[in-house]
């Protein structure tokens, strides 16, 4: 019942985390057309993470979203992994997808990023969305395993030192 417990926390702190994240994506151009001064700050907490070139971003209220379309893509893949997760694994117990269902979701995101990096081609901010999303869904089953394992891991510590003193 713990671990159900657990499961269950992490998942709905993921869910929230995740609409924040997705949200504040959208709110950055909402607040630039509306010449709110928390616009810069918005696009200032996505900055380190994205290139946020306007050319390779879909636009909102006129301006760019505060990521390009890959990561949106990822993002929005992300939000959507983690609606589906219930669904798919349930909250009784938690286990990581093989490794090849990650490689074979991942080779559409490398191949087009390593493509785009040698210049190679340029791909539309629809194929980039497209890509991102993909390998999006199923990062959510890693996160949340990883997040689980790591918070019952330390919670054996903590007993473990309770038990020796």
């Amino acid at each position: 019942m713990r671990e159900r417990r657990l499961i269950s926390l992490i998942y709905f702190l993921t869910l929230v985390g995740i609409l924040i994240w997705v949200g504040a994506i959208f709110l950055a151009p909402y607040l630039k057309s509306h010449s709110k001064a928390w616009n810069v700050f918005v696009y200032a907490i996505f900055s380190p993470i994205c290139h946020q070139v306007p050319s390779r971003s879909f636009f909102f209220f006129g301006y760019p979203l505060a990521v390009c379309g890959r990561c949106l893509g990822i993002y929005s893949g992300f939000l959507l992994g983690v609606c589906l997760y219930p669904f798919v694994r349930g909250f009784s117990a938690v286990s990581l997808p093989k490794t090849k269902i990650l490689i074979l979701i991942s080779l559409p995101i490398v191949a087009d990023t390593i493509g785009n990096f040698l210049n190679l081609w340029n791909t539309p901010n629809l194929a980039r969305l497209g890509t991102g999303f993909l390998w999006g869904t199923i990062l959510p089953f890693y996160f949340i395993t990883g997040l689980v394992d790591l918070l019952r891991e330390l919670c054996l510590k903590k007993d473990n030192k309770k038990k020796k003193i």
